[in-house]
């Protein structure tokens, strides 16, 4: 199929065109009729399916159908979670509208407001935004949400995972009731259904691939290691192998500023990307990761979701995620459009119970081995667990707590 079928206009089509695109990805297939015909979609959708020009060229095709002749208000409202996700949705947009008459801005914190609001009140048709700036701009008194026409929800599970519920919901409140709602989400877990229950109007279901699988092209290993080790063993592996493009992922921000440290000491060009770093230091090391002048780029979960890096051939763990779904999406970050890439996993003994986890969500085993040099002398094999005990070093699961936040009620229906 190619985007000539799927009902988008000339300027459009010469826009992908420009961008280099010829065939839509899966999720561009199955969303961008969906969406023009003004229906609910819930789409599960992970980072690098192409799901962003899936909900901005069926959005620009339907707001340059009816354009204002009068001050622009804004028509479509994309809410994400970071500000780095929000930054390139709207370099997409730009993009994507270059041959049509559209007006877009983004805004987030961490950044000088002003800038923000004279674009605001140059007026807009569409408006990217984190759902923290949004309110505060709002409560300013300088954006109007009443004519909104479409909503899209991006990464709706990092917004929970972030804790933007209680947001989201005052969000809603200050919507018109009459509009189309767009939910893209990687997994779908008990809230995000309950959140899709109380926004989305008898939605139409997309999905991209099914759900926590693994790119076909993505070769999967690990390497068990000494966790003292775990610097060296990237610096050997990064030497060794001339490496030019590697994400390396990391459970905490001090982690992730040492292993830089590290890295650049022993001549390995790296920067440093997670939530105390300013928004100009963030978008510096992920301009200069794909431009080739840093070779190495570490992050945090968070500060890496939504990051969209073409043809990214290595990813390493440093250290394995807890919970076995942030595994599939950061080796998903690799083996994008056709290629393929490489994803290691560095192993401790404490991460054991980890690879368990990942394994059963994968229902494969992940394949690991020794690197010569770096042998488990005095590191015992992993305990074999018998099914159905729990694991005593596993602190327990606290009772009750859950979210009560959901919100039931469909005032949008049309």
């Amino acid at each position: 199929m190619s985007f000539d079928s799927l009902g988008l206009s000339a300027p459009l089509l010469k826009a992908v065109a420009k961008k280099g695109y010829a065939e839509p990805s899966p999720i561009q297939e199955k969303a961008i009729p969906v969406v023009l015909q003004g229906k609910d979609v819930l789409a599960s959708a992970q980072t690098g399916t192409g799901k962003t020009a899936g909900f901005t060229l069926p959005i620009l095709q339907l707001l340059s159908q009816t354009q204002q002749s009068h001050k622009r208000q804004i028509r479509a409202l994309v809410l994400t979670p970071t500000r780095e996700l929000a930054a390139q949705i709207f370099d997409n947009v730009k993009e994507y509208s270059e041959f049509i008459d559209f007006r877009s801005a983004v805004i987030f914190g961490g950044v000088n407001q002003n800038p923000q609001i004279k674009a605001i009140k140059n007026g807009l048709d569409l408006l990217v935004a984190t759902p923290g700036r949004l309110l505060d701009l709002h409560n300013q008194g300088h954006l109007s949400l009443s004519n909104i026409e479409i909503l899209v929800l991006d990464e709706a599970d990092r917004m929970l995972d972030m804790g933007f519920l209680r947001d989201i919901k005052r969000i809603m409140e200050l919507l018109p009731k009459r509009r189309q709602n767009l939910l893209f989400s990687a997994t779908f877990s008990k809230d995000i259904k309950k959140l899709a229950n109380s926004i989305l109007y008898q939605p139409v279901m997309v999905e991209a691939t099914p759900e926590n699988t693994t790119a076909e092209k993505v070769s999967q290993r690990g390497y068990k290691v000494d966790r003292g080790r775990k610097a060296e063993l990237v610096i050997k592996l990064i030497s060794e192998g001339n490496w030019s493009q590697v994400l390396i992922f990391m459970r905490t921000k001090h982690g992730a500023n040492n292993l830089t440290k590290k890295l650049l000491k022993k001549n390995i060009t790296a920067a440093a990307i997670h939530g105390n770093k300013t928004q100009g230091a963030r978008v510096k090391a992920l301009s200069d990761f794909k431009s080739g002048k840093i070779r190495v780029l570490v992050a945090t979960d968070i500060a890496a979701r939504g990051l969209d890096i073409p043809l990214l051939p290595h990813v390493i763990n440093y250290e394995l995620p807890n919970i076995p779904e942030d595994y599939v999406h950061r080796i998903g970050r690799t083996g994008r459009a056709g290629a393929s890439g490489q994803a290691i996993s560095l192993i401790d003994f404490e991460e054991y119970e980890y690879v368990r986890g990942i394994e059963k969500l994968l229902g494969e085993k992940l394949q690991s081995e020794t690197v010569p040099g770096f042998d488990l002398e005095n590191i015992p094999s992993p305990p074999k667990q018998e099914r159905g005990r729990r694991n005593p070093n596993k602190p327990k699961k606290k009772q009750g707590g859950g979210n009560r936040n959901g919100n039931n009620n469909r005032g949008n229906r049309r």
